[in-house]
């Protein structure tokens, strides 16, 4: 990206925590900032190719190994990722650096016993508690984890179509999953629905099957609507979404081809989410194998890592999922067809 297409640049201090700020900036599934950072967002790039930082051994149940990895987080204090090792029903602590990994909750063969897990699509940390909360999605429960030498965990919220997992400022919880996101006070059992829960569909007030979710400093809910192809924001108490990335209807009202395809216009089975504090989206357009920049009310989106028809070959991503930057502006990026996490460094 050319700086000299922006005026008027000056460098963006972002607060310290999400979760001890009164006003923080922006929160997201994925990260937590908890010291002052430097990082200008309206004049930001990242180098073309990206550098494995976990995984990246073929798949399969070693320290060394993932399996089919879905949601991440980054711990910018620890300097770790936590990683949805789907394939092997556990959560894997990597630090960054390191050849392995570390398993923190699960991986003793999937199952629904409170030492195990089924399938975990996302993870977040709670750093209140210092507890790891996890999707266990084909339990269909959420869990809370002890971060550190935990044996077993505990089920928080059971019953429930969970896929993404967000919490805000306030330690509100959001879960998304199949037509909805739902919002839950910590220790409550009954949520609120802040987006969707019409059914399945396409409508401004649908959404169908909602993956990963970002919940922003006013509590603006933005999903990725998976099988409409698009990113819907949902502001506060509204009663319907406004499309901000995607949703073309390009290709005819096929249910499972609404709108998608590889155009700049165009996100494909859309999957990791982060927006930054100008309300620009990024998201993982996962069939299209590429992260996107969709910068606020733009009606086409920026490719910035991955297939664009330019890309070097050293490492390149087949089908992306989970997406998180560290405070210094770096993306980090879930490969999940190469069992591996690839970080992306910001230009100097």
């Amino acid at each position: 990206m050319a700086c000299r297409r922006l005026r008027n640049l000056k460098a963006l201090k972002i607060p310290s925590s999400c979760y001890g700020d009164a006003n923080p900036l922006f929160s997201s599934s994925n990260q937590n900032y908890n010291a002052f950072v430097l990082v200008d967002w309206r004049c930001i790039w990242w180098a073309r190719d990206g550098v494995i930082v976990a995984g990246g051994n073929g798949s399969g149940n070693g320290l060394k190994q993932l399996s089919h990895p879905y949601g991440m987080y980054l711990d910018d204090d620890s300097q770790c990722i936590y990683i949805a090792d789907y394939g092997n029903n556990r959560i894997v602590e990597w630090k960054l650096g390191d050849e392995s990994g570390r398993v923190v909750a699960g991986g003793n063969g999937k199952g629904s016993r409170l030492d195990q897990l089924d399938r975990p699509t996302d993870v977040i940390v709670d750093k209140e508690t210092d507890s790891l909360i996890i999707c266990d999605w084909k339990n269909r429960r959420v869990m809370r984890w002890p971060r550190r030498n935990g044996i077993s965990g505990e089920i928080i919220i059971k019953n429930i179509d969970c896929f993404g997992l967000a919490m805000d400022a306030q330690r509100f919880l959001y879960i998304s999953g199949e037509d909805r996101v739902t919002r839950y006070r910590m220790g409550d059992t009954n949520g609120i629905v802040v987006a969707g829960g019409h059914g399945h569909g396409n409508r401004l007030n649908q959404l169908y099957w909602a993956s990963y979710v970002v919940v922003d400093r006013d509590q603006s809910v933005y999903v990725s609507d998976f099988a409409n192809h698009r990113v819907m924001k949902w502001m506060k108490d509204s009663k319907e979404g406004i499309v901000v990335a995607g949703g073309t209807r390009e290709g005819g009202l096929d249910e499972f081809r609404y709108g998608r395809g590889n155009a700049p216009n165009q996100v494909y089975w859309p999957r990791g989410l982060f927006v930054d504090p100008f309300d620009n989206v990024y998201v993982v357009s996962s069939w299209s194998h590429r992260v996107m920049l969709w910068r606020n009310e733009a009606s086409q989106g920026e490719v910035v890592a991955g297939k664009d028809g330019h890309e070097s070959q050293a490492n390149p991503m087949h089908g992306p999922e989970g997406l998180a930057f560290d405070r210094k502006g770096n993306l980090y990026v879930v490969d999940q067809w190469n069992d591996r996490v690839l970080r992306f460094s910001v230009k100097p």
